[in-house]
């Protein structure tokens, strides 16, 4: 029977900690100092952070499939290349200080949770439309957006999905 161990790494990178899980064989040897390959990460947890902005190295995790980045203190926008995490399934952005989402994350079309919840959005891009997978969409404590924007994005999401706005 093939069984798969997950390895959980804490890395000290730089301004915090990220942790890394990653999929290995039971027979994997895991030595000190060994590098770490990131197409092999999978979810990568830097909330609680004090990050002002996401590190560049994130965008070069293809394999991601849940991002969390919440309970820091993101500044702006998140970057535009968020659109190549592609596989990401689960982003958590909230309790930040961002102002705004990038047109780039109408490309996270296997998203499936968003959680831009108590930020400070001032828009929201029609592109997230395109989020045709969304089951969750969390915008709660989030005043200065346009209720009109959500209104129509909205109408392309299954009726399913579930928004929070409030």
């Amino acid at each position: 029977m093939n069984k798969i161990i997950i390895l959980i790494v804490v890395l000290i990178i730089g301004v915090g900690v990220g942790v890394f899980i990653f999929k290995v064989a039971p027979s994997t040897r895991i030595e000190p100092n060994t590098s770490i390959n990131l197409n092999e990460v999978y979810t990568l947890n830097l909330s609680s952070q004090n990050l002002t902005k996401i590190p560049d190295y994130v965008f070069n995790t293809l394999n991601l499939t849940e991002l969390d980045v919440s309970n820091n203190k993101l500044e702006g926008a998140i970057q535009s290349q968020i659109g190549n995490l592609t596989k990401l399934k689960i982003l958590r952005a909230n309790n930040n200080l961002m102002t705004g989402v990038p047109a780039e994350i109408g490309r996270l079309t296997s998203l499936e949770t968003l959680d831009l919840s108590n930020n400070q959005l001032t828009g929201l891009p029609n592109e997230l439309a395109n989020l045709k997978n969304l089951k969750t969409l969390n915008l709660s404590g989030n005043q200065n957006y346009s209720r009109q924007d959500l209104t129509k994005i909205k109408e392309s999401f299954s009726s399913s999905t579930i928004v929070n706005a409030e």
